[in-house]
């Protein structure tokens, strides 16, 4: 081999280590722009979690404060469905006095007459 052949056959190889080498480095830099768009998304769902975490913090303060009242509001309605009943015991209690006052009064005027 002359040195003109081995010299044109490096020169070949060294174009075609140069561009396998410019491929590698495009796909690195394919690479790199994927990784950083996929470190913004995590950065961006991140940001979202924390964010609806203490939404959810915030409801359940919320819902626990509900149970509190709804709690409250049974115990009332207890209370008032006791005092209710005894209430209608007390009128029916009224009733048959003014049933037998009636008959009384009745009686006391068929006396008079």
């Amino acid at each position: 081999m002359t040195d003109e052949f081995r010299l044109a056959s490096l020169l070949e190889q060294h174009k075609k280590d140069i561009w396998e080498l410019k491929q590698k480095e495009s796909q690195w830099i394919r690479d790199k722009n994927q990784l950083d768009g996929n470190k913004q998304i995590i950065e961006e769902l991140s940001t979202k979690m924390v964010e609806i975490g203490k939404a959810k913090l915030a409801l359940e303060v919320k819902v626990n404060e509900l149970e509190g009242t709804i709690g409250s509001a049974q115990d009332i309605n207890e209370d008032h469905q006791r005092y209710n009943s005894r209430l209608q015991l007390r009128l029916t209690e009224v009733e048959e006095d003014n049933k037998n006052l009636a008959k009384q009064i009745e009686h006391l005027n068929n006396q008079k007459s």
